[in-house]
């Protein structure tokens, strides 16, 4: 397979995968959503993946599905039934996210523009496919720029991996069979500057984005909960305000307005295909995000106390 951008090791072999297989099922993490742990090795334009630890390992991360993962569930049917039908060579593809989080602890989150082909109307981080021969992080803070014009000056950011969302779209069978697969690396890159500092000089690219926000941890905590979750929906919205503030792109001016919290809680379940929600893929990454931020601040808790 030419240029194979997710390989795994199968056998004692690095073997790249066939865009109809599911990853995670071809490393055998077992019938449900996960999240598994993987080791993983981060390299340049590409990335390795493993059940067990191996030689030039740099992480491991937890790697989650969808409930309803087309991959998987192609996979359950009977021998000889119809697939997806794609070429023979095509594989895999390897995208990165950035979970951009301003000093003050908000996240920026950006809608897919409508005139998109994948995802249209999806509220997700920047993000998109990592070039070959480019570093994972250099591939994240290079589509940050792409979708958003901001770069940030080197030494006033830290960063590390969050995790891997094995993606598909369409991303349930019922929508048709998926013309696209990505393993997605989500990053955390925790910026030294203020929402306002980011904020006044944003910029982002219309043709990809519409609308962006940035939203505060209670939120989040409310969007990362409704992950393939229909039921919980009205029960977040009792201790959350009605709207949140965001900016829409009209023509050539950004306006600010309040955009419903039920519209971030939707789920896929619920939703048409093109309908504006939150990506699952994103919610499984806030998720982690919200646990970072935790253990962040009990370590920072714990440093302050004082023993008698």
């Amino acid at each position: 397979m030419a240029q194979a951008r997710v390989l795994l090791l199968l056998s004692g072999l690095w073997e790249p995968v066939g865009f109809a297989r599911s990853v995670c099922g071809l490393l055998g993490l077992g019938p449900g959503p996960g999240p598994w742990r993987v080791y993983c090795g981060l390299e340049r334009g590409r990335l390795l993946l493993s059940d067990r630890s191996f030689s030039g390992a740099t992480a491991q991360l937890p790697l989650q599905r969808s409930r309803f993962c087309p991959f998987w569930a192609l996979e359950q049917r009977p021998p000889g039934a119809a697939g997806p039908k794609q070429p023979p060579d095509r594989g895999v593809d390897l995208g990165v996210a950035v979970i951009l989080q301003s000093r003050d602890q908000t996240v920026l989150l950006t809608r897919r523009a409508s005139s998109m082909h994948t995802a249209p109307n999806l509220w997700v981080p920047p993000g998109g496919h990592v070039e070959l021969d480019e570093e994972l992080l250099d591939g994240g803070l290079r589509e940050l720029w792409e979708e958003t014009g901001l770069q940030l000056p080197q030494g006033q950011y830290s960063w590390f991996p969050l995790g891997l969302w094995e993606s598909a779209y369409p991303p349930m069978l019922n929508q048709g069979h998926p013309r696209y697969h990505h393993i997605i690396l989500y990053i955390l890159v925790t910026s030294q500057e203020t929402e306002q500092q980011l904020q006044e000089r944003i910029q982002p690219n219309r043709e990809e984005v519409s609308a962006y926000a940035w939203l505060k941890p209670n939120v989040l905590a409310a969007v990362a909960a409704s992950e393939d979750g229909p039921d919980m929906t009205e029960p977040l919205l009792q201790y959350l305000p009605p709207f949140v503030q965001v900016m829409e792109l009209q023509g050539d001016v950004a306006q600010s307005l309040d955009l419903p919290v039920s519209t971030l809680l939707r789920t896929s379940l619920n939703t048409r295909e093109s309908e504006e929600r939150v990506s699952m893929g994103t919610k499984f990454a806030l998720g982690l995000w919200l646990q970072n931020l935790k253990r962040k601040e009990l370590s920072t808790s714990g440093r302050g106390m004082k023993v008698s």
